[in-house]
């Protein structure tokens, strides 16, 4: 192809230039396409680098942050110089019996209130461990100091705090709200909910709503686990972590609530004589969790199951209750059924089990028709915990019963 002559200004005059044949323009085009595509890609990469190096900044501020709250914690709030001894348990969940002031004392340490006092140190011991930890402190702030200068250059002192303290807060809230949705959860969920909360028992061990969140944990765990002796270990350790709770937070329902279910579990595992103690306990710490929280369900639906037990209790029990306190324990049917039925009045349908009972309650006062009525509404609702399991079991032989 001939090549053609075109005009290209050049100052006044013009001069011609030949094009390129086609193929060679062709390549030219392909070439430059080529580029672009490289510059195209090469930006996009430009910024993928800056993010990521934006998201490593922030990572590594958020790790120093930690860094610097978990330094705050364990030399600022160290809770016990020694190792713990663990206590003698004395509780109920299967359980519930009553509390009295004429409990006699008894030789395995429980005070009262329910808290453990076997271990309680002397007036000397209490003197040396407030010396050595303010020795302690003195160092564990200027350390916190030092920490706070060489990351934080740029930073003072008060805005480090508040940041910390910000960030601290914020991870609680979402920590207590993941633990609450696996503890809702099946036997799988429950466990990671267990393991979840012992990972970050260092950095939330003084917050109140963590602890008694750890202890409902252990209690999941021992009644998920079929070896007896894990059992008790877990129950005794969520016990254990109650009665420290207890000891700085009386006013929470929740730990109350807690530490009363664990004490009961345990004497799951106890003699008839610990069974019968633990009862006071268990019935002092729930009248305690229903007066600082009147509008809980689970408080009066614990109460009930209390009472009903009480109302059920065996010659040989009723016995040794008598002959070890002076004011055994005592409770009725109807107060068990008045327990129950507070339970539907603050959340209707709260548990299966607890339709069950008001059940059982009716049929042993001889109302069969009501009795009859609250099988049919618990029915009605789904199994969603081990002890739903259990009163599905009693709902159909009371069927069976009734249709003979």
């Amino acid at each position: 192809v001939p090549r053609a002559l075109v005009p290209v200004e050049a100052g006044d005059g013009a001069m011609y230039t030949a094009l390129l044949p086609q193929e060679e323009q062709v390549d030219v085009l392909e070439r430059l396409d080529f580029v672009l595509r490289n510059i195209s890609e090469l930006r996009k990469e430009v910024e993928e680098l800056r993010s990521t190096l934006q998201h490593l900044a922030a990572e590594i501020v958020g790790e120093v942050r930690s860094h610097l709250e978990e330094t705050q914690k364990v030399t600022r709030r160290r809770r016990f110089p020694f190792p713990r001894e663990r206590s003698d348990s004395t509780g109920s969940s299967s359980i519930y019996f009553t509390a009295s002031s004429g409990a006699a004392n008894t030789d395995d340490g429980e005070s009262e209130g329910g808290y453990s006092t076997a271990n309680a140190e002397s007036d000397y011991d209490r003197e040396s461990e407030r010396e050595s930890e303010e020795g302690e402190d003195e160092v564990s702030c200027e350390t916190v100091r030092t920490v706070r200068r060489d990351s934080l250059d740029l930073v003072n002192e008060d805005e480090t705090h508040l940041m910390l303290d910000s960030s601290l807060e914020e991870g609680l809230g979402q920590l207590l709200q993941q633990a609450d949705r696996l503890h809702s959860g099946d036997e799988q969920e429950k466990r990671e909910g267990f393991q979840l909360l012992l990972n970050n028992k260092l950095a939330y061990a003084d917050q109140k709503d963590f602890l008694w969140r750890l202890a409902r944990a252990h209690s999941d765990m021992s009644e998920i686990t079929e070896d007896t002796d894990e059992k008790r270990s877990y129950v005794s350790d969520g016990k254990e972590e109650m009665e420290i709770a207890l000891q700085k937070w009386d006013q929470s329902a929740e730990c109350h609530q807690w530490y009363a279910v664990l004490c009961g579990q345990l004497a799951e595992h106890e003699s008839i004589q610990k069974r019968i103690q633990t009862g006071y306990v268990f019935k002092e710490h729930i009248d305690r969790a229903i007066e600082l929280k009147p509008e809980d369900p689970k408080s009066y639906y614990l109460l009930g199951r209390w009472c009903y037990q009480v109302s059920h209790l065996g010659w040989l029990e009723k016995k040794t209750a008598s002959a070890l306190f002076e004011a055994p324990p005592t409770a009725t049917v109807q107060d068990a059924l008045q327990n129950f039925l507070r339970v539907e009045e603050l959340s209707p349908g709260f548990s299966k089990a607890g339709r069950v009972y008001i059940a059982k309650c009716y049929r042993d006062l001889g109302n069969h028709s009501a009795a009859v009525l609250w099988m049919n509404l618990a029915a009605e609702l789904p199994v969603n915990t081990k002890e739903d399991a259990e009163s599905e079991r009693e709902l159909e032989e009371m069927r069976s019963v009734c249709q003979e």
